[in-house]
């Protein structure tokens, strides 16, 4: 019984002597898709949480259920040095908006000071994000409006956090946010919602160091990826981003100082994406990205392949007109290839204040994919050399 709700592979790597099992069934879980077993999870939680004398504990959601969670918080710190959460059954969220009366409406599943934290498996988490979708508080919503969208999994104070293998779909708004971690390691993630849905990003990584994202498929409606201030040491490879919006570093600076720093994306596709690798600040802020390099990416029909935004405003109102900015330098664009369904293909848009500042590019080989259709990079304020770069442009400043 053990053997299949773990598997052999887990298995060989857990010693079972300083290890103790928590299956939710056994804490009443019915995992009909109908009953809803939060108060199961969270006696489980609590068990495993609190349990000893152990070196680690199992939380085991089996496979061939479905369990109906309402938003549920799994808190830490917990006594053992390690806890899995072993996801191999399926997770899903509440089907109506009433379901989540009374309840704190930002998250839906939350993992808060757990260090050791492993949540793995070939499950899936779908967050039922079609009944947020069509009231989606985007641009200026109604006087009254009641709509702000919960993250589906958020992951905050985890360090050592382990994240690998789950499927997850359809979630209100962000799919994974990890915030205020540290030594973090996701993988082979499959994440899945619809190419019209809103603010649906895959993973959003804030105020988090030593974080590798890495062997992953994320089809959205938003970033496959996105870097918000305070994160540095972050390694980004083996995605394939589409469709969505690519992989960001930002929004910046809307809320006044942000710092990124340290960041690398490499061996990444992005395929029919609004966006390929962009760095994007809102004027007015202040602070500083810096150490970024993108390499080895591959753009099949993307509309904006390689692109600095410092004038960000999606909803076009209300803009700030600012002197104040983020200040960007040292970043790289190296072995880059593919098509574009724009012929701008290049646009390193740098506030006419704050210059961005050591800009390089090498190896990088951008067409449109109409055959023959002439293609082009564009500047404002961007400073830095390149070297093997079709199209040519000549508005770098040294």
């Amino acid at each position: 019984m053990l053997s299949n709700a773990l598997g052999s592979r887990s298995l060989s790597r857990i010693n079972l002597d300083s290890t103790t099992i928590f299956d939710v069934a056994t804490y009443g879980a019915k995992g009909d898709g109908k009953t809803d077993d939060s108060p199961a999870f969270m006696n489980a939680w609590n068990a495993a949480c609190q349990a000893e004398p152990n070196d680690r504990s199992i939380l085991v959601i089996p496979e061939g259920k479905t369990f109906l969670l309402k938003p549920v918080s799994f808190s830490g710190p917990c006594k053992p040095s390690s806890v899995y959460v072993q996801v191999s059954g399926n997770i899903v969220g509440p089907t109506m908006k009433t379901d989540w009366i009374g309840y704190h409406i930002d998250t839906w599943l939350s993992f808060s000071m757990v260090n050791g934290l492993t949540v793995s498996g070939s499950g899936q988490i779908n967050g039922q994000g079609p009944l947020w979708w069509e009231n989606a508080c985007i641009g200026t919503p109604p006087p009254g409006t009641s709509c702000h969208a919960p993250v589906a999994l958020m992951f905050k104070r985890c360090n050592g956090l382990r994240l690998n293998g789950l499927t997850h779909v359809n979630s209100p708004r962000v799919h994974i946010t990890i915030t205020t971690c540290n030594n973090v390691i996701v993988s082979n993630l499959h994440i899945i919602a619809p190419e019209t849905s809103p603010n649906t990003d895959g993973i959003n990584v804030a105020s988090s160091t030593n974080v590798n994202i890495r062997d992953s498929f994320i089809e959205t409606g938003d970033d496959c990826i996105a870097i918000s201030g305070g994160s540095s040491n972050v390694k980004i490879s083996g995605i394939m981003c589409g469709p969505g919006h690519g992989i960001s570093i930002g929004a910046l600076g809307k809320g006044g100082a942000d710092v990124v720093e340290n960041i690398e994306v490499r061996n990444c596709t992005m395929q029919k994406t609004l966006a390929g690798v962009r760095i994007k600040s809102w004027q007015g802020g202040s602070g500083y990205a810096r150490n970024i390099s993108f390499k080895a990416i591959k753009f099949d029909a993307v509309y904006n392949p390689i692109l600095i935004d410092q004038y960000y405003c999606p909803t076009q109102q209300d803009c700030i007109n600012s002197t104040s900015a983020i200040r960007l330098s040292d970043i790289s664009y190296s072995g880059i290839t593919g098509t574009s369904m724009m012929d701008s293909v290049i646009n390193l848009s740098c506030s006419e204040s704050v210059a961005c500042t050591n800009i390089a590019m090498d190896n990088v080989y951008i067409s449109s994919v109409i055959p023959g259709r002439k293609v082009f990079g564009k500047c404002i304020n961007a400073h830095g050399r390149i070297s093997h770069v079709k199209p040519w442009f000549n508005c770098l400043k040294p």
